[in-house]
């Protein structure tokens, strides 16, 4: 088995590729911003993105470095900049001077449109870096990702709960549960190296955003009420969430950008062969586990 440095372990993704690392057999090494409590077949190395000798302590021994760190919300270009490009390259340095050459990079689907959110910017100059990089690098650009512990789709499990989805302008979406990433991310640590960017999905082939809501719905056993927002609506709103939310808000206007684009549909061209990944969680029986862990955490 394998030794695997991870980012981003304490995170919804990472978090769920720690435990399935851990549950194959393998020795993980995983990054955290502050004392974690001992784990078997877990060596915690306390750091951050911004320190390299932190991060090429957390690679040191590693087979391969899953990097799932990154910012997903951030006030202005700087933070997005600081999180999803300077920390990727401070990694890679780090990789690259304790001799780990496999690097398994998770990216996002905004970064096939960059010009629409200063996220999906960040997430391509990202993506930039590791493609100039010598290692042997996969880049992985999830699309929606759910499942238990994620906090991101509360807000439209708890919609759903009262019969009410709030959409972007028509369009289509895939998604991915939790773990079926973990799952791919492993494998890939362990595989034959390629310089591939992959786009996995629930192997649905996408969603209307309007279907989508209606499994959540299904999930939460409410028939709802789909309304699909014009740009000018969501924006007001997202106004309004960081207004209340501050930084907790969820809606937020560079959000709203790339949530309007009308395609957001993992490419089957890019899809990771079949030998060596397929993924395992029916999409509405996955919402539903996810609706059941927001009950039992009291949340929905």
């Amino acid at each position: 088995m394998s030794t695997l440095a991870i980012t981003g372990a304490t995170g919804f993704v990472g978090k769920r590729t720690l435990d399935l690392a851990l549950a194959a057999g393998h020795q993980v090494r995983a990054l955290t911003r502050r004392a974690q409590g001992a784990r078997e077949g877990v060596v915690w190395v306390e750091g951050s993105l911004e320190n390299v000798d932190r991060l090429a302590r957390l690679a040191s021994g590693a087979d391969a470095v899953i990097h799932i760190a990154g910012v997903v919300n951030a006030p202005d270009a700087i933070g997005f900049t600081q999180g999803n490009v300077e920390g990727t390259g401070r990694m890679l340095e780090a990789a690259a001077s304790v001799g780990v050459r496999r690097f398994v990079h998770v990216s996002s689907l905004a970064a096939r449109e960059p010009e629409l959110s200063q996220y999906g910017r960040s997430k391509e100059r990202g993506e930039s870096l590791v493609r100039q990089s010598a290692l042997e690098w996969t880049i992985v650009r999830p699309p929606a990702v759910y499942g238990p512990g994620d906090m991101d789709m509360l807000d439209l499990f708890k919609l759903a709960k009262r019969g009410l989805a709030l959409l972007p302008p028509s369009g289509r979406m895939s998604a991915i549960h939790a773990d079926d990433l973990g799952r791919l991310l492993i494998a890939l640590a362990q595989s034959d190296p390629e310089r591939l960017i992959l786009e996995p999905d629930d192997g649905v082939g996408g969603w209307t955003h309007e279907a989508f809501s209606r499994a959540i719905g299904d999930a939460v056993g409410k028939r709802i009420r789909a309304l699909a927002l014009p740009r000018s609506i969501l924006s007001i709103g997202a106004m309004l969430d960081g207004l209340f939310r501050r930084s907790g808000a969820r809606l937020t206007p560079d959000r709203v950008a790339y949530f309007c684009h009308p395609d957001w549909v993992s490419d089957p061209a890019r899809r990771p062969s079949g030998d060596l990944w397929a993924a395992q969680v029916e999409t509405r029986q996955g919402l539903r586990e996810t609706a059941a862990w927001y009950r039992q955490q009291g949340l929905l």
